[in-house]
Parts: C-alpha cells; sequence; structure tokens
C-alpha cells in the first residue's frame, strides 16, 4: 500500500533530515509502514498519496488549509497575479490592501507587519515588546514556533543557550496563579498565549490574563496562528471579546500559502520601525493574493457557520460513540468546533503511544489521514464526517477489544511511535 512512499523516503533521508522540512510532517508522527509519507496532490478535502492512495484528510496541511485544496477563487487570484509579477524591488499595492482588511476584522489590529511562517511574527512581537517595555523576560503558554525564545522552555531544546533560556518562563492555562507566580518573580516584557488550544478558557481566564499583564506593565500577545480565521474570521480575541495589545496571524489566513501577520496598536507597533524585523519576501505578491482572496470568501460566505455546524455535529456523534461503546475511559475530546481533539489515555498495559500508533494504523487504512485531531476545512463535507465516524466507529472498539485481551501489540504491523515534547 506505501511501497512507493518508503522507497521515496530512503532516498530523502540521504539529502534531508528526517525527509522533511517541517516537524509535523515527518516520520516522527508517522509510524512507518503503516503511514503515508508522501502526498502528490490535493484537491477539496481530498489527497493522494504518492501510491495512489486516497484520503479525507483531516490534518488540512497542519491547519494551514481553511477552504480546501486547489480552492478555485484563491487558485485564480494567484494565476492573475503571477503573471504580473511575484517579488519587486519596492513595495506592491496589496500589503496596503491586505493589511487594510486585517485592521477591518481584527479587534487589536491598528498596525500590520507580514512574516513567511509562524516563528517569524511571534519573534517580531517578543522582539517589539522587549524594545517598547526595555524588558527582557517572557511568560508563555501554548506552541510558539522554533526560535530560541520559545522552543528553549521545551524539551526539544538542544542547541539553545542557558542565557536564553532564563529568559522564558510557562504557565499554564486556566491557571492565572500560575502567571502569578512569574511575575512575582520576574520583571515580565510581555505574556505570550494561544488564546484557545485544546480547553476553553474557564472563569474569565483571559481577562485575568489582560488585567494582570497590563498591572504588571507588561504586552499581552494573543498567538493566533491557529484560532485565527478558525474560531472567528477575527480570531478568538473577537470570538471572546478580549483584545490584546498585539496578536500573531498565519496559516489559513492565505490557505495554504506562506504567510503571517503580526498586528496590534498603533503605540506598540510604532516600534517596528526602530527594531530590525525585515526579510525579503515578506511582501511576496502571490500569498498576499490568497489572503485578499480568502478574506473576500471568509466575508462573502458563511465558513465560519460551515466550520461550527460540521465540527459540532462531529463532536456530537463522536462523544455519543464514546459513551455508548463505554470508551471514555480510553478516549475523551477536547477543543473549539473547527480544531477539535480525539485524546488517547495510557492503559495499565499499554502506553498513549502504543494505543496511538495502532489508531492511525487502522485509520490510514480506512482512508481517513488524521494525526488525532480534527482540523477542518470549508470543503470538508457532512458526508466526510460521516466517513470520519464510520472509521470511528470500527476502530476505536477494536482498540478496547484489543486492550481487554492484551493483543494490542501483536496487532501492530509497524514502528510504534517514540515520545518526542509536548507543548498542548
Amino acid at each position: 500500500m506505501y511501497k512507493k512512499s518508503e522507497e521515496i523516503l530512503e532516498r530523502s533521508l540521504a539529502s534531508i533530515p528526517l525527509a522533511s522540512q517541517t516537524f509535523s510532517k515527518s516520520i516522527t508522527q508517522y509510524p512507518r509502514g503503516a503511514s503515508p509519507l508522501f502526498i502528490e496532490r490535493g484537491e477539496g478535502s481530498i489527497v493522494w498519496d504518492v501510491d495512489g492512495n486516497e484520503y479525507i484528510d483531516f490534518v488540512s496541511s497542519l491547519l494551514s488549509i481553511t477552504l480546501g485544496y486547489c480552492d478555485k477563487d484563491v487558485d485564480k487570484a494567484v494565476q492573475e497575479q503571477m503573471k504580473k509579477g511575484v517579488t519587486f524591488s519596492l513595495p506592491h499595492i496589496l500589503e496596503t490592501e491586505v493589511a487594510e482588511k486585517l485592521i477591518d476584522l481584527i479587534p487589536c489590529a491598528e498596525k500590520v507587519r507580514f512574516g513567511k511562517n509562524g516563528t517569524d511574527v511571534t519573534s517580531a512581537a517578543i522582539r517589539v515588546s522587549r524594545a517598547y517595555t526595555g524588558k527582557e523576560h517572557i511568560a508563555v503558554c501554548g506552541y510558539h514556533g522554533w526560535q530560541d525564545w520559545y522552543i528553549g522552555s521545551t524539551a526539544r531544546d538542544l542547541g539553545v543557550p542557558d542565557s536564553v533560556k532564563k529568559l522564558t518562563h510557562k504557565f499554564e492555562y486556566n491557571d492565572i496563579d500560575s502567571l502569578e507566580r512569574i511575575f512575582q518573580e520576574q520583571e515580565l516584557a510581555c505574556v505570550i498565549m494561544e488564546p484557545m488550544n485544546t480547553t476553553y478558557p474557564k472563569d474569565n481566564f483571559l481577562e485575568k490574563v489582560k488585567e494582570i499583564t497590563h498591572k504588571n506593565n507588561a504586552i499581552l500577545i494573543f498567538d493566533e496562528m491557529i484560532t485565527g480565521f478558525r474560531y472567528s474570521i477575527g480570531g478568538a480575541q473577537k470570538l471572546f471579546g478580549v483584545t490584546p495589545d498585539l496578536a500573531t496571524f498565519g496559516k489559513g489566513m492565505a490557505n495554504g500559502y506562506p504567510l503571517s501577520a503580526v498586528v496590534g496598536s498603533n503605540k506598540i507597533m510604532k516600534k517596528m520601525e526602530d527594531i530590525f524585523f525585515s526579510g525579503t519576501f515578506g511582501g511576496e505578491t502571490l500569498s498576499l493574493a490568497a489572503a485578499n482572496a480568502v478574506i473576500d470568501k471568509y466575508k462573502n460566505q458563511e465558513v465560519i457557520k460551515h466550520f461550527n455546524k460540521m465540527g459540532g455535529y462531529l463532536l456530537e456523534q463522536l462523544n455519543n460513540l464514546i459513551d455508548n461503546e463505554e470508551l471514555s475511559n480510553i478516549f475523551w475530546t477536547s477543543g473549539y468546533f473547527s480544531w477539535s481533539f480525539l485524546h488517547i489515555r495510557p492503559q495499565s498495559q499499554y502506553s498513549d503511544f502504543e494505543i496511538r500508533t495502532f489508531f492511525l494504523q487502522e485509520m490510514f487504512k480506512r482512508n481517513i489521514l488524521t494525526l488525532g485531531s480534527h482540523n477542518l476545512n470549508f470543503s470538508h463535507s457532512k458526508r466526510d464526517v460521516d466517513k470520519l465516524l464510520d472509521a470511528y466507529r470500527e476502530v476505536l472498539p477494536t482498540i478496547k477489544k484489543h486492550i481487554e485481551e492484551k493483543s494490542l501489540l501483536e496487532n501492530i504491523q509497524c514502528s510504534i511511535l517514540q515520545p518526542l515534547f509536548k507543548v498542548r
């Protein structure tokens, strides 16, 4: 089933570490021997791997696809701009047009700067916060990219200087006391956080974070790389009614084209003129043309409503399955309609990674591409969701059966995934 994938993997490993440019697309996440490893093409909600196998894709390119692969409106805008040129010697008007649209849609946005990926703009937000406040220490919650200032706070900190690690402090979501303790010990330049990831904010958590951050003369940054253009076109800040000082957007903003943005208040973004945040391709026009089309489609069609309808149905049916089949000691769900999760609990005899490996093996056999989350896009239909649920109805009770019969490992036909580092 994956013969060509395996052949290309061996070839790629000779020239590319992990055979992938992206950690989460590599063999660290997809078990060898039971996974497609290279995709050839996609259309709407469907992708085909290099062996010709067809999948309904619920990974959606790590949440960067919000409308669907090869969306006709986005493709048309990009193709028209391609005829005019991609990158120029002076700024293009698209930079201003897209910035103006973001300012109209995002509550905290008064000024905008573009980057190409999430790490670009979260790092810019950290730098401008330090420059604005004159302080160096930062508090983080969630995942914020590969740069030293963040990744040094995780288990994947190899190569990060100790002096940099000491400047970053982690706090727990929905635990305001964990942030309060950091403020008691450090002078913070900023607090950067995902406004929501796996769980909803409780007890006015976001409001409390904003209050304590401003009380201590620090800057509040929402990392909306995923929540932006998924929870609301204006981001989680619009949905939850809490406006940060700065915010970062990307991923689905251009439906898979490389574009990100840091946005914020005039007084802080003015400092962007003094720090150095600059890149040749920040104003690349194909991605900006894609974002322009994406924003127009969000405004003219009920994209968010579709997410909520499909995601709500999926979670309702999946939770019913877990209850009816008495699976709650193994599985549970969390998250928002457009980005929800099926979690796996370790069992007395099996680790969650062993269970996860079997789960992925069986889902791929049923032509579902997943990593355990439901990353919906506008092209996902009820038929797609029903096929996912049909796969769950077969796979989840089978996992329970193998656990009870102590036969899980003998039914794993591939390499077992290994624990790496947890960010949420």
